[in-house]
């Protein structure tokens, strides 16, 4: 993928792809598509797309549009698989690097798609993403009885930093 910007493009093309998924950008239509649960002509959601953490999500990415404008390269994106097109999840960064260059990221997948490596495949395309558009580290945090996200961290080579009564905060450093 090209690693220059173009934010005058249609969000496809600015897509993430990996061998299964295309993690699409989302945009101020298409997240207030999501937090009112109605799908666009062009959306095919699986089951339980969006859930609460999507609709969430939306929200955080319309704040962070208000507070900063667009994002880029540091969005939202929807999980859709390559062979049907089905978003099955949403990904991305809540909102710019901070003044480290730090970059906050966030998944989830309908229950449906969970188990198969999807997180694991959106997660890397993401880590890639922050590392070529300068990110000095990706974090994240889980529930402490995620197991299965603490998983997905650990399988892409983010590391446990600390964990409060809560949540497990994990980071991934650019090299």
């Amino acid at each position: 993928m090209d690693d220059t910007w173009d934010t005058s493009d249609p969000p496809a093309s600015r897509s993430l792809l990996t061998e299964r998924l295309v993690l699409r950008p989302l945009d101020a239509d298409g997240a207030r598509r999501l937090i009112d649960g109605a799908p666009g002509p062009d959306d095919h959601w699986g089951p339980g797309y969006p859930d609460a953490g999507d609709r969430a999500g939306a929200q955080r990415y319309l704040r962070v549009l208000a507070a900063h404008g667009d994002p880029l390269p540091f969005g939202a994106y929807e999980i859709r698989r390559r062979d049907d097109g089905t978003t099955i999840g949403g990904a991305g960064f809540h909102g710019p690097a901070d003044a480290r260059g730090r970059v906050t990221v966030g998944y989830g997948l309908i229950r449906s798609a969970r188990g198969r490596g999807y997180a694991t495949e959106a997660l890397r395309a993401l880590l890639d993403h922050a590392r070529k558009h300068g990110a000095t580290a990706v974090l994240g945090d889980t529930d402490l009885e995620n197991t299965a996200s603490q998983r997905v961290m650990e399988a892409v080579g983010m590391r446990l930093l600390r964990e409060d009564g809560r949540l497990r905060y994990y980071a991934a450093e650019s090299s």
